[in-house]
């Protein structure tokens, strides 16, 4: 049987523990250090801090590579706004330039309202730009210096004095020798109102002025308060992050804060208002790039620029230009200290210190600005006790202007036909309407307190237009799109094509007065009962509105009056070809005029803008200017792209636009608008009613020596509006004139008109009559009239020899 297997010996179990032994121990022959070992401890944490200075220079590499690819980012960022436009900059639109000059028919009246529309201020003796003196007939103002489209012109000191309705003299203050004297001018022209902003693509307003030209004391009053060492720090300032932690800790609040300028900048133009640790890396590592790249003034040019001041509607308002436009609406140069101290304490927070809301807040604010200014001796002591002491003179709201949509309108559509693609939005181009702000703004009264009595006539859903043009020239004055005027959307003015009914009748009457040899004022028309019947049997019985006839008519009377049926045949006997070509060249498109006998009595559409037109050409003697509004586009650096001057041509005769006139002269002294003649007697104004079938339009085209106004009223649905052109148009005319100050209407008769005298006859016609009773101009071109009365006196003495 095979052996058991035996234990090992116990001799030889030690050898092999010693063995063992042996082999665990160093090359001394000791043994190894037990883990409490000390020794052992302090490699142990020694291995340890090495793992953690490499995973700290593991992470801080990490960091720093972020940190720095972020810089890169950051830097491309900011250069690529530094260097390119920093901003959107939406166009600024302006109203017309008033332009004197010695014999000029311009008011005493007409240049101080003008200088109450710009926020002039009136002083006991004027001493810088923006401030005038009244007095009986004279004004004396310091003219603002204003970049005009032909180029910029310093501030100038003029006088100007008037002789009832015309420009007598202007002088200037200049100085010779050391001495002020007055020297004669030949012209001054006053700078055109802001209207407002063109929208650009942003909702950024801002007008970019650059820090040269803004008050040194308002950038002084704004370092002091907001970042007293900013000349000195690279952007970020540990030292006002200090002084602001512990401003904060002893308020328990937070009432001061650490941003530089740069930074704010930095946030403002780059980042979000989000309260965070990241968004505050960001705009503390932007802040160093923007120090590092650009000087200390083109930093603070961005901030006077970019600095957000105020909220109106979904526009921002950014930069202490327009912050002063919006507050004062007056240029930042003519501020006063304590109005600049407003606008730089409102950085601290434009809601919280929103001066109409909380304008103790607001106060206290702009006082404490004023003291630090004080403190800093920016301004003495009496300096500060009387700006202290003033209101805050804001404006009644805050406004860049008032809004007229109406007329922005027609502006874009000019923009869109004159200019094209060379009008580019955001970059900050100037464009020069022909708007007249005080004929706006009386238009607009007018509306707001004519409308509301019309609706009680008429109904809630009553609606209105107004077109206003310069008799002249056709430039475009005023323009109101509805029954509210401030407000956007269908506007009625330009877009609105509506039956025209009697205002049509001047051009057909024009038609026929363009052929002396046949009509005159006094050529007796018909007016009885009518029937036309067309080429395919149809019939058309015009009436006469008050359903009464006449017999026969004179035809100025006709005009006058309105008479329907003694128009229709005056219109029959033209001819509607030559009915139609009068209107075309009057400016109507032939395409909108039906060849039909309905339209002698505007049986047909136009807009109160095409009206309009028809009725210049009219009222400036026959010499048609095209409508416009738009003056000049003009780039930032001063590049024109386009300019038009008014520009009119003569396309019917002179003479016979006279004689209509005449007649229109006639409507509001003894005819359809003899209700005006009694609020303005004597003014020598001309015009015409209208109203369109079943009372469901109302038209008035009034015409003073200065504008063409048309007025039109009804419904958007078309339905009656109970309104004639007597009982409604012509009452919103009536109070826009009487706000206006009409000016009269004097034209100078053409040759070939000459007096001629007539008898009145029984049925109320008149027949030429050598030593009549009445008397009417005529156009006599060819002697005819004359002739005959001088061979009727020259038989009358034959006769008397002979006997």
């Amino acid at each position: 049987m095979p052996d058991r297997q035996s234990s090992p010996e116990p001799s030889k179990v030690a050898t092999s523990l010693s063995d063992k032994s042996s082999d665990i121990s160093d090359s001394k022959g000791e043994m190894p250090e037990s883990p409490k070992d000390p020794k052992f401890t302090q490699e142990a944490g020694k291995r340890k801090r090495n793992r953690i200075m490499y995973a700290l220079l593991a992470v801080g590499l990490i960091v720093v590579t972020a940190m720095t690819l972020l810089g890169f980012r950051l830097q491309q960022v900011v250069s690529d706004k530094f260097t390119g436009q920093l901003w959107q900059l939406p166009s600024v639109v302006y109203a017309r330039e008033l332009i004197l000059q010695p014999g000029a028919k311009v008011r005493y009246e007409e240049v101080l309202n003008e200088l109450k529309q710009l926020k002039y201020q009136p002083v006991d003796a004027p001493s810088r730009s923006g401030e005038y003196k009244a007095s009986r007939l004279k004004l004396e103002f310091i003219r603002r210096p204003f970049t005009f489209k032909e180029g910029k012109e310093d501030e100038r000191h003029v006088v100007v004095e008037f002789d009832y309705s015309v420009v007598k003299r202007i002088s200037e203050w200049v100085e010779r020798g050391g001495k002020k004297e007055l020297k004669q001018l030949g012209i001054i022209r006053i700078e055109p109102k802001m209207l407002g902003m063109l929208e650009s693509q942003t909702t950024e307003q801002r007008i970019y002025l650059p820090k040269d030209q803004m008050p040194s004391a308002l950038i002084d009053a704004l370092i002091t308060t907001e970042d007293r060492d900013f000349y000195q720090h690279d952007g970020v300032s540990i030292v006002a992050i200090g002084r602001a932690f512990i401003a904060n800790v002893k308020a328990g609040r937070t009432v001061q804060g650490g941003s530089t300028l740069t930074q704010q900048l930095a946030k403002n133009l780059f980042l979000s208002s989000e309260r965070s640790l990241w968004r505050k890396i960001k705009e503390a590592y932007m802040a160093l790039i923007i120090d590092h790249n650009y000087d200390k003034d083109q930093i603070l040019d961005a901030y006077l620029n970019q600095v957000y001041l105020a909220q109106s509607g979904k526009q921002s308002i950014h930069g202490f230009a327009m912050g002063a436009r919006f507050y004062f609406g007056r240029p930042l140069s003519e501020l006063r200290v304590d109005q600049q101290a407003m606008l730089v304490g409102l950085v601290k927070g434009p809601s919280y210190y929103n001066p109409w809301r909380y304008p103790e807040r607001a106060t206290a604010r702009r006082n404490l600005v004023l003291r630090m200014m004080h403190d800093n001796q920016m301004i003495d002591s009496a300096s500060y006790e009387r700006a202290i002491q003033r209101p805050l003179d804001v404006q009644e709201k805050g406004q860049l202007s008032r809004r007229q949509p109406a007329y922005f309108d027609q502006l874009r559509r000019e923009l869109t036909e004159e200019v094209g693609d060379k009008f580019e939005s955001g970059k900050g181009l100037r464009l020069f309407t022909t708007l007249d702000p005080l004929s706006q703004e009386k238009a607009e009264e007018a509306v707001r307190a004519t409308m509301p009595k019309m609706a009680k006539k008429a109904g809630a859903n009553i609606e209105n237009a107004i077109v206003i043009a310069d008799r002249n020239t056709g430039e475009v004055r005023a323009m109101v799109g509805g029954s509210k005027p401030g407000y956007a959307g269908f506007n009625r003015a330009i877009d609105a094509k509506r039956q025209i009914g009697s205002v049509v009748k001047p051009a057909i009457y024009l038609a026929a007065l363009s052929q002396p040899e046949r009509f005159s004022l006094a050529t007796s028309l018909e007016d009885k009962p009518l029937k036309l019947t067309g080429e395919r049997g149809e019939t058309w019985s015009p009436r006469n509105y008050d359903r009464q006839y006449r017999g026969a008519v004179p035809l100025y009377l006709a005009l006058a009056k309105s008479y329907n049926i003694p128009t229709v045949n005056l219109g029959m006997a033209v001819g509607l070809d030559d009915v139609i070509d009068t209107m075309a060249k009057l400016g109507v498109d032939r395409k909108e005029i039906p060849p039909l006998p309905s339209m002698l009595l505007g049986a047909f559409t136009l807009t109160p803008f095409e009206v309009t037109q028809m009725y210049q050409t009219i009222a400036s003697g026959g010499r048609k200017a095209q409508l416009k509004a738009l003056s000049a586009v003009v780039t930032n650096d001063g590049d024109v792209l386009f300019q038009q001057l008014p520009v009119a041509s003569q396309v019917v005769p002179e003479q016979a636009a006279w004689l209509t006139m005449y007649g229109l002269k006639k409507a509001v002294t003894e005819g359809t608008a003899r209700y005006l003649n009694g609020q303005l007697p004597s003014s020598r104004l001309a015009g015409k009613t209208g109203t369109s079938d079943k009372g469901r339009d109302s038209w008035y085209v009034g015409i003073d020596g200065r504008e063409v106004v048309t007025v039109w009223m009804g419904k958007d649905d078309n339905s009656n509006s109970n309104l004639t052109g007597s009982s409604g148009a012509l009452r919103l005319y009536t109070d826009y004139i009487l706000r206006r100050d009409p000016e009269p209407l004097v034209q100078q008769q053409p040759s070939g008109i000459s007096t001629f005298d007539y008898q009145r006859n029984q049925n109320g016609t008149y027949s030429q009559r050598c030593l009549g009773q009445d008397h009417f101009p005529a156009w006599d071109p060819n002697g005819t009239l004359k002739v005959t009365c001088v061979k009727k006196v020259q038989r009358f003495f034959q006769n008397l020899f002979d006997w």
